[in-house]
């Protein structure tokens, strides 16, 4: 089985959301810092996530992503077969004929039943346990920020509005009239 990156920052992005939900729907952009996973992938991949209900969005100021269900609900593999990542340790992808003489090859029966266990795996970790891992681990989970407006310590200047003449033809206009 090869587990590509799409897979792997699937799964992590999803830890990533797990823990920091609770404060509110979780911007992509901060993901995407905190993980150093390329925006425009992770927009990518949570398109395919939100297409398998495993996160729902939420739109405008304040908006981002929340998981589409409990955490205990959703599994690895679930992640993993919801962003096309195949789980397959055959080079046949699972046909049953997989010679060009249209016979199975000797080794088909051992990589398909790897392909039944790894499936059986990932089934059975919960992003409810990565979560609890993570936490047991000691990873520190930031306060969302509060949303400040911009006020500055520097008092605001107006413009002085200056009744003078703006070019040479007003300035002679107005010597003109005196």
């Amino acid at each position: 089985m090869r587990l590509t990156t799409k897979g792997r920052f699937a799964v992590t992005a999803m830890i990533d959301l797990a823990l920091r939900q609770s404060g509110g729907p979780v911007t992509l952009a901060a993901i995407s810092q905190r993980q150093q996973i390329s925006l425009s992938y992770l927009e990518q991949l949570f398109g395919k996530l939100r297409r398998h209900e495993l996160v729902e969005s939420t739109r405008g100021p304040g908006g981002g992503y929340t998981l589409g269900r409990k955490a205990v609900d959703i599994t690895v593999a679930d992640i993993i077969l919801s962003v096309d990542e195949p789980i397959d340790a055959t080079h046949c992808a699972g046909k049953e004929n997989c010679q060009n003489d249209g016979s199975r090859c000797m080794t088909h029966e051992l990589w398909s039943a790897l392909n039944q266990r790894m499936v059986e795996f990932l089934d059975s970790v919960t992003l409810q346990k990565l979560v609890e891992d993570q936490i047991a681990k000691g990873v520190q989970i930031e306060e969302k920020p509060t949303v400040k407006r911009a006020i500055s310590s520097m008092p605001v200047v107006k413009p002085i509005r200056v009744n003078a003449p703006n070019s040479v033809f007003a300035l002679g206009n107005t010597y003109a009239k005196s």
